[in-house]
């Protein structure tokens, strides 16, 4: 896992954090979850379970690029009390891409390993952003 860390401020020696971001690319996903809006929406409230993440509303899953094979493939957007997950999932390259943004700390390594056993991806790359 690559972490980065932003300029964060200091105040009296300790740096503040504001967030995590958790970037999510996933590769060789099975086509059948990805291209399935109702299983993108299971993902959707099984993550935000998982991460102890309060959910702000109902999630927005909407599918977009028709005609172009490049961009073809659903959208999703499930704001959080503490920020929002989104998706976006190409059906021509059969790829997820997942950003997970919250105040509220959560586990990173567990929101890596549940979404590439839920996408049943064969190869993930995944970037944590501190904020």
């Amino acid at each position: 896992m690559i972490v980065i860390h932003e300029t964060n401020q200091i105040s009296n020696g300790v740096k503040k954090i504001y967030g995590k971001e958790l970037i999510l690319d996933l590769f060789e996903c099975d086509p059948k979850i990805i291209r399935s809006k109702k299983k993108i929406l299971e993902y959707s409230n099984k993550i935000c379970n998982l991460i102890k993440m309060k959910k702000y509303g109902k999630p927005i899953c909407e599918r977009f690029g028709f005609g172009k094979d490049l961009t073809a493939g659903f959208s999703l957007v499930q704001l959080i009390e503490s920020s929002l997950v989104s998706g976006h999932f190409s059906e021509l390259w059969n790829q997820a891409f997942i950003d997970i943004f919250s105040c509220k700390l959560f586990d990173e390594k567990m929101a890596t390993n549940f979404t590439k056993k839920f996408f049943k991806a064969k190869k993930i790359k995944n970037r944590v952003l501190i904020r």
